[in-house]
């Protein structure tokens, strides 16, 4: 051993550089470590990584049919909503219609109304008119008969001469009053 430490003591070996054959030793040993790791482990990891790579690609075609998918039913709903809206507008102009028409039919009907309630009154007031002037008549006629009677000095309680009599003199009473018109 004295030999070796003398030889290593000869020649002086800078410490960053390793011996031939640790060199060698490691060598081999980087070799069989890497094509262990290259034969065991880099199948499995490049395995791992295309179904990493199928799943994302996969996801993404997906995610695309889905959004071509969506914007279809977006378009859908877009084109039933305009419909809808169309619909609403077309019962809207509708109702706007009717309403129209029925209040034109209730206006006719009020109108129609207004008149039967109007020649009512005027059929009524002509009806009283004639009531007061047949009692108008007969006041009159009554009173005349009591005063020509107190006149003559007789009585003149004959009904048909008094009516004839009464009727006569009113006769004249509108002649009268139409010719001074």
């Amino acid at each position: 051993m004295n030999a070796l430490l003398l030889a290593a003591a000869e020649e002086p070996q800078p410490p960053l550089i390793p011996h031939l054959d640790e060199l060698v030793i490691g060598l081999i040993a980087f070799v069989i470590v890497f094509g262990f790791l290259a034969k065991k482990l880099l199948p499995n990891i490049n395995k791992v990584l295309d179904e990493r790579r199928e799943a994302i690609e996969g996801g993404i075609e997906k995610a695309e049919s889905a959004q071509i998918e969506a914007q279809s039913v977006l378009e859908q709903y877009k084109a039933q909503l305009a419909e809808a809206r169309h619909e609403a507008a077309r019962l809207r102009q509708e109702a706007t219609e009717q309403g129209t028409a029925i209040i034109q039919e209730m206006k006719a009907e009020g109108q129609r109304q207004r008149e039967e309630i109007i020649a009512a009154g005027h059929a009524q007031i002509e009806a009283d008119r004639k009531a007061a002037s047949a009692s108008l008549r007969q006041d009159v006629g009554k009173l005349a008969t009591d005063l020509a009677g107190k006149l003559v000095g007789e009585s003149l309680e004959d009904a048909a001469r008094q009516s004839r009599t009464i009727d006569r003199f009113l006769d004249e009473l509108e002649e009268k009053a139409e010719a001074v018109r």
